[in-house]
């Protein structure tokens, strides 16, 4: 039977996975960087020396790349605290997660794994897998030469072929027909030779182009093929006032979230323009993301934030707003045809041309999304009820006691800004749970999730889901589904393999 610590230590893990899932380090819209960073370090070192085993397990959740490289770096410098057993679930659980975060973010932790001077045995033979599985050594000498090249003295290998090593460590880099490798010798070439550059990854040439003064139009328009998708949604509109109109992305293979941030940043007029087209892309990416839970929620009503303070900061620029929207359509994709109902707290109706306005009523808007006697009703919000503060709280009080006491609809609050003052997710009401958002991919998991944060559930219950979650983390192919789907760096969508950008040369 489990006592009041279990409650505590359940709620202490949901704490910390809720600022794992939101927090980046980075200002928000009430908090600035310092205390980001402040709260978000005692967290994890609370973590870290109480939970060890949940902590690592963090990482098989749906947790930012931020704190997964931080968990992954805590635990290797804390390896001799650990018993055997720990050590080869957390051995696991890094490598599986190394493989999903971006190279650069890897090669940077190994920096810093360098300058803490954590270079044991076991440290090395994770970070040479992941070595040893980059699919080629190259192109990472060419797009990261800093980082491989520290990676390599730290962990004392050798590079996968020996003129990689030349080009590394060689003093005659430059020298011209030196080396056999396509991308070596383009990049020894590109020092003198304008057109090698347009045989290197996006990001590498972009430099050469600036060294050797070729215009940006000229450039955007030869570079074209050696762009990633991620990097043509990002230089669309650049391109299309430089005049090279070619370069244009895809917009119906953009992640849903990533997309959404995309769309909130063009121009109102351009948004008019684009409506059928920006429309289209975002409801395709809804329904690749619901993928089979495509219009099993039945009737569904949504809380949507677009109040002042979704212009998140000048780090996040309306990443709140864009996780707004993003939802928006994944829930019209989940809910049952002609069941979805969307309140924005400003009272707008036309999604696409949101922008930041106004407080935050709550309150009024859930008690309009209730009138609908929806099945489920989800609200995305910071949580900083303003107009009137706590109404919110309020009305979400009376309705379960008083006008729902069976939980008819179930009701979930999701929450995309980290509260720096209370190391959590600030919160409705205790009758609702909440739980951290980041990207809009994760909201099936985390509304599934969510129910632990009602304070009713102990460590036994928590620890059992975090037991599959890592079995399915370890093993997608098994478990029919894949790994987390974190938004910042992995260009692919949840059930679909995401490709790896550096086999295309961009950047991540």
């Amino acid at each position: 039977m489990e006592t009041y610590g279990d409650l505590i230590a359940a709620d202490d893990v949901l704490l910390f996975v809720n600022a794992a899932i939101t927090a980046t380090g980075q200002r928000e819209f009430h908090a600035e960087a310092a205390e980001q960073q402040l709260s978000l370090g005692f967290l994890h070192e609370y973590m870290l020396v109480n939970y060890r085993g949940p902590y690592a397990a963090s990482l098989a959740l749906d947790i930012n790349d931020h704190n997964a490289a931080l968990i992954v770096r805590q635990l290797l410098e804390t390896a001799k605290d650990a018993t055997e057993e720990q050590r080869r679930t957390e051995g696991r659980l890094i490598a599986r997660r190394l493989a999903l975060l971006p190279p650069q973010r890897v090669y940077r932790l190994i920096g810093e794994l360098r300058r803490a001077r954590v270079n044991n045995r076991r440290t090395r033979a994770i970070l040479r897998d992941w070595l040893a599985a980059r699919p080629d050594q190259t192109l990472d000498a060419v797009k990261y030469r800093g980082g491989l090249k520290l990676a390599l003295r730290h962990l004392h290998l050798r590079p996968a072929e020996p003129e990689t090593g030349d080009f590394l460590f060689g003093k005659a880099a430059r020298r011209a027909g030196r080396y056999r490798a396509p991308l070596l010798d383009a990049w020894t070439r590109a020092h003198y030779e304008q057109g090698a550059l347009y045989q290197l990854p996006y990001t590498v040439a972009e430099g050469f182009a600036a060294k050797h003064g070729i215009p940006r139009e000229a450039f955007l328009r030869k570079i074209e093929p050696r762009m990633t998708a991620l990097e043509r949604l990002r230089l669309q509109e650049s391109a299309r006032r430089t005049g090279a109109a070619e370069v244009a992305a895809d917009l119906h293979r953009m992640p849903l979230t990533r997309l959404a941030v995309y769309a909130l940043g063009l121009p109102t007029a351009d948004r008019i323009a684009r409506r059928a087209e920006l429309t289209d892309a975002l409801r395709a990416a809804a329904r690749r993301t619901a993928g089979t839970q495509q219009g099993s929620w039945g009737r569904v009503s949504a809380v949507l934030d677009d109040s002042f303070s979704s212009a998140g900061s000048g780090q996040k620029r309306r990443r709140p707003l864009a996780a707004a929207l993003a939802c928006h359509f994944l829930l019209e994709a989940l809910a049952a045809e002609g069941g979805y109902r969307a309140f924005w707290t400003s009272g707008r109706t036309d999604a696409l041309l949101l922008h930041p306005l106004g407080p935050t009523p709550l309150g009024r808007r859930i008690v309009d999304a209730l009138e609908t006697t929806p099945d489920r009703l989800v609200i995305l919000s910071d949580g900083w009820d303003n107009a009137p503060p706590g109404m919110a709280a309020e009305v979400l009080r009376v309705w379960h006691t008083r006008l729902d006491p069976d939980h008819r609809t179930g009701i979930v609050h999701l929450n995309p800004v980290f509260d720096a003052e209370t190391f959590d997710v600030r919160r409705l009401a205790p009758t609702v749970p909440t739980a951290g958002l980041r990207d809009a991919a994760d909201l099936p998991t985390l509304a599934e999730f969510a129910r632990f944060a009602e304070g009713r559930t102990g460590i036994g219950e928590l620890t059992a889901h975090l037991a599959l979650r890592i079995e399915r983390f370890l093993d997608p192919a098994r478990a029919g589904e894949p790994g987390p789907s974190g938004d910042s760096g992995k260009p692919g969508e949840p059930g679909e393999p995401s490709p790896d950008p550096s086999r295309t040369g961009g950047a991540q």
